[in-house]
């Protein structure tokens, strides 16, 4: 559904949203659920194993208490299966692994349906000469996530957050843009406002989900400036 007001005229409420990761027992997965908990969200960390994505919640309240957040109340997060995560989340983080990424997904479409979906899966394969990005029959894995969840609103975000910065609650300012990207422009907006959420970061609108497929592809070029700087390198947008 099309946005009826302008986000800069009217900022979208993130205060009562509970955020589902699928995949959440991974570190992309775990990394997000923990900023967004400090944030003072409800998360809910999804997985194929109940009983990983409780151990994944309690490792991500016991790091949010140790950066001090959400200030002045104990942070809110659960583990559950990954289509129990679906059914409860009002917004949904896709951080599975890609090899599961089209069978994930299909077998959630009808608890997703009508729901924000954030994809921020990059397809890489690595050989002796490093990362390589792998070509996707859609264009992208966002492309894909929307081809096979026909009823949701899906956007690709938060593909250029290293892991390793995200899960240090020590790291108190990430310092780099997210780049989202959509078709539908509440829907954008809005993960704008969550990208906004976490310390030092701007959500950057980037284009419609076709445009996805560089954006994903880039994660690989970013992979070998970490391993040639031994760094946790991210994005910048200037001039604006």
């Amino acid at each position: 559904m099309p946005a009826t007001q302008n986000s800069a005229d009217v900022a979208p409420d993130l205060s009562n949203l509970t955020i589902g990761v699928l995949g959440g027992t991974g570190d992309q997965g775990r990394g997000l659920s923990l900023r967004f908990a400090m944030a003072g969200l409800k998360v809910i960390c999804g997985s194929r194993d109940p009983a990983r994505a409780t151990a994944a919640a309690t490792a991500v309240a016991v790091s949010c208490a140790a950066g001090g957040g959400p200030v002045g109340r104990e942070p809110q997060v659960t583990g559950l299966a990954n289509a129990e995560t679906a059914a409860a989340a009002d917004v949904v983080i896709v951080a599975v692994p890609w090899d599961g990424h089209r069978e994930t997904l299909a077998a959630l479409a009808g608890a997703l349906a009508g729901k924000i979906v954030i994809d921020c899966v990059n397809p890489m394969g690595f050989d002796s000469r490093g990362a390589y990005p792998l070509a996707v029959p859609e264009g992208s894995a966002a492309q894909q996530a929307a081809a096979v969840l026909p009823e949701s609103r899906v956007v690709g975000a938060f593909h250029h957050l290293s892991a390793t910065l995200l899960l240090d609650p020590e790291v108190t300012a990430l310092d780099q843009d997210v780049l989202v990207l959509g078709d539908d422009r509440e829907a954008t907006d809005l993960v704008q406002a969550l990208a906004a959420l976490l310390p030092g970061v701007r959500g950057v609108y980037a284009g419609r989900l076709r445009n996805c497929g560089q954006v994903e592809a880039l994660t690989a070029n970013l992979v070998s400036v970490n391993r040639r700087y031994k760094a946790h390198a991210g994005l910048r947008i200037t001039d604006i």
